[in-house]
């Protein structure tokens, strides 16, 4: 069996990769290594991938390439590559943002076109809820997204559902909420708390902090991608993919005082534009027809992500000396 990853160098896709190679199946990598953040730490993300026989990586952008020998010798496809984060949205990059999560989906799936059928699984986000009416927010939930990256990741799915409704494209989309865990990019929460309190600064909290995010352990997200890939009820669905429990971000730094052993100064600034007040996942159609149910805790999965941030920063350090 081959797959193909795209976004195969970010926080999910290398997590994803990594488990398909461990389970024998060789992978084609794709990534293009947006300036979202710095290509190092995408290339560290590579480093186990790339010990692997069966691991072929690829530099491609997915919205100027021809795609189609890449998906002509792959069995799935799993569409991670974007341009992530709610809040650089705004403005002139919404025109990358339309561009690598539109443009580049419509690219990936028009080349699938007149192959044998296969699972294409897309990783949408939360954010295209916006802020939900009802908690935990079912995928029936009419869609109403805050910020830009929330549309774009909406209309990918769309194009999802027309190829799949149209041309037979069998696709399944994902909307994962917040997850975390090793690798985390460095413009999310958990990294950014974890790394201000090391180096003595205070943790930016953006609003009150009593707003709540149904947080998901990355290891739970890459066995739901792969279910989706092979689940027979997931043709044309799109499913809920949580942690399986709403907590508030103050809660959340509570926990992360008790694993780090240290206080934790915490600086208040303004709510900013497209973050939601709450997310929570109703994971029921996940767990009927992925077999999905999230096994990590937050406080165990906090302690995986603060001993890898741990380890990152030692790294680091050795490589500057």
């Amino acid at each position: 069996m081959r797959a193909l990853v795209t976004g195969c160098a970010g926080f999910v896709g290398s997590h994803l990769t990594e488990s398909l190679l461990d389970d024998g199946i060789a992978v084609v990598g794709i990534d293009c290594f947006n300036d979202n953040y710095a290509r190092p730490q995408k290339l560290r993300n590579l480093e186990r991938a790339r010990d692997w026989e069966d691991f072929d990586f690829v530099p491609v952008d997915l919205a100027r390439g021809d795609l189609h020998d890449l998906v002509a010798d792959c069995d799935v496809i799993f569409h991670l590559a974007a341009e992530p984060g709610v809040r650089p949205s705004w403005g002139q990059r919404f025109a990358t943002y339309s561009r690598n999560n539109v443009e580049a989906t419509q690219m990936l799936l028009e080349a699938t076109l007149g192959e044998p059928a296969r699972r294409f699984v897309y990783a949408s986000s939360s954010s295209v809820y916006g802020q939900a009416e009802t908690f935990p927010t079912s995928e029936d939930a009419v869609p109403r997204p805050l910020s830009p990256y929330g549309v774009t990741k909406l209309a990918a799915e769309h194009l999802c559902l027309a190829y799949c409704a149209n041309h037979g494209v069998e696709s399944v989309s994902l909307r994962y909420f917040s997850v975390y865990g090793p690798r985390q990019r460095p413009d999310m929460a958990f990294d950014r708390f974890f790394r201000a309190a090391l180096d003595g600064e205070p943790i930016r909290v953006y609003g009150d902090g009593r707003q709540t995010r149904d947080f998901t352990f990355v290891a739970d997200v890459v066995r739901a991608t792969r279910a989706a890939a092979e689940a027979p009820l997931a043709v044309g669905r799109v499913y809920n993919i949580g942690g399986g429990s709403r907590v508030g971000l103050l809660e959340t730094i509570e926990l992360m005082r008790g694993v780090m052993e240290r206080p934790l100064a915490v600086e208040h600034h303004m709510r900013q534009a497209g973050d939601v007040r709450d997310t929570a996942a109703d994971t029921t159609r996940a767990f009927h027809d992925l077999g999905f149910r999230p096994s990590t805790p937050l406080a165990a999965g906090l302690g995986e992500q603060f001993a890898w941030t741990l380890a990152d920063q030692e790294r680091a350090r050795a490589l500057a000396e």
